[in-house]
């Protein structure tokens, strides 16, 4: 049974059929989506006055047993990919051109941000806006990337932060680390991710005409940009073979990529501290941060989604998206950048934190003397 799941004498039959009733009823009903929702997506959506949530959402972070329908046409190009990745990793070892090895490099930066500044900070939070040369760039890089179109990126991702770790989440993290990393690629989605998607407001993205030429035009260019001319250009402009243009600069490329943005949804989701809300899992990180231009600061970012930095601090050589939205925003073609007031972090970090927080923990200016002269601290190092 998955972590968090509840037993019960329900069939696998009827509990679908119960789902779907329900998922009907919530579509139809946009209170009952709210009640039903365990984390905010906008700021709008905060219930208190530090950004969170007043009902308890603890007992509604589970998942319900249910045998997983297999997709195999994923497992075999999953797999492909995976062998594929090892190989190249090889070939750059041992025969790729330096100028191969680099443009991989580049190709995972702007895939990358594509995802980052693209799909995720700008379209799935909106949390600044962007004039539409820099939507036109980010659309060009999210589609290097292929991850699907930024359309359904973003809503697929909304629905994440709205019900996270329900069985509304397409990668529900307390169905394990592997499920939230690939598993979820793997099987057909939860009859609650489709219902509650379908509840989820997209209209602010039907009318951005960038994306929704992406979304009209995907598939053909997509293989252009994140195969084709990946593999062509090597071989054009520096004779470089098939096989290494092919394993390095198109398929480990492609794979490290994934990978990365997976490890958000799993090692972020599992490992780390939980400085701002220790009554959910997703924990700061500073690995994937590392590996996903910022993007590894979890916890922050489900407790604050809106903030176009997704973390705190903006040191720019752990959160690289931030110093790209940044320059942007210096020329004039990023804008109303949303970031929250130290204020409010302070506030929440007092009444959901873990403690660990590197300012209102133990220790702090503000922290009472009798709190202190009361503590029981146990294990002292002997002096």
């Amino acid at each position: 049974m998955p972590p968090n799941a509840t037993a019960g004498s329900q069939s696998i039959s009827e509990s679908l059929i119960a789902a779907a009733t329900a998922a009907a009823e919530s579509e139809q009903n946009p209170t009952k989506l709210q009640e039903d929702s365990t984390g905010v997506l906008f700021e709008c959506d905060a219930e208190t006055i530090d950004g969170g949530l007043v009902k308890d959402i603890v007992g509604m972070k589970k998942a319900d047993k249910r045998k997983l329908k297999l997709v195999w046409r994923n497992i075999i190009a999953f797999g492909y990919l995976h062998l594929a990745a090892l190989y190249g990793a090889w070939l750059i070892f041992t025969s790729a051109k330096w100028q191969t090895i680099a443009l991989a490099f580049a190709l995972y930066v702007v895939s990358g941000l594509g995802i980052t500044a693209g799909a995720h900070r700008l379209w799935a939070h909106r949390s600044y806006k962007a004039k539409w040369p820099l939507r036109v760039l980010l659309v060009i890089f999210n589609t290097i990337a292929f991850q699907d179109a930024a359309y359904h990126w973003a809503r697929d991702h909304r629905v994440h932060h709205k019900y996270s770790e329900t069985d509304a989440d397409p990668h529900n993290a307390t169905r394990g680390f592997f499920f939230s990393h690939i598993g979820w690629l793997l099987c057909k989605k939860h009859p609650e991710v489709k219902a509650k998607g379908k509840g989820v407001d997209l209209s602010d993205l039907r009318t951005d005409r960038v994306l929704m030429f992406q979304k009209k035009y995907y598939m053909l260019l997509m293989p252009i940009a994140c195969f084709i001319l990946p593999t062509a250009i090597p071989m054009y402009y520096w004779g470089e073979s098939l096989v290494n243009a092919w394993f390095v600069a198109t398929m480990f490329r492609w794979c490290f990529i994934l990978n990365v943005t997976w490890l958000v949804n799993s090692a972020a989701h599992k490992f780390g501290g939980r400085p701002y809300d220790r009554f959910i899992n997703p924990s700061e990180n500073i690995s994937v941060a590392v590996l996903a231009f910022g993007e590894g600061w979890h916890n922050y970012h489900h407790v604050f989604p809106w903030d176009y930095k997704t973390a705190e601090f903006g040191r720019y050589s752990l959160n690289l998206t931030t110093g790209f939205i940044d320059f942007f925003a210096k020329i004039g073609w990023a804008y109303d950048l949303k970031s929250v007031s130290p204020d409010i972090i302070k506030k929440r970090v007092k009444r959901t934190g873990d403690g660990t927080h590197a300012t209102w923990g133990w220790g702090d200016k503000d922290q009472l003397k009798e709190e202190i002269e009361g503590a029981v601290i146990t294990h002292k190092k002997s002096e």
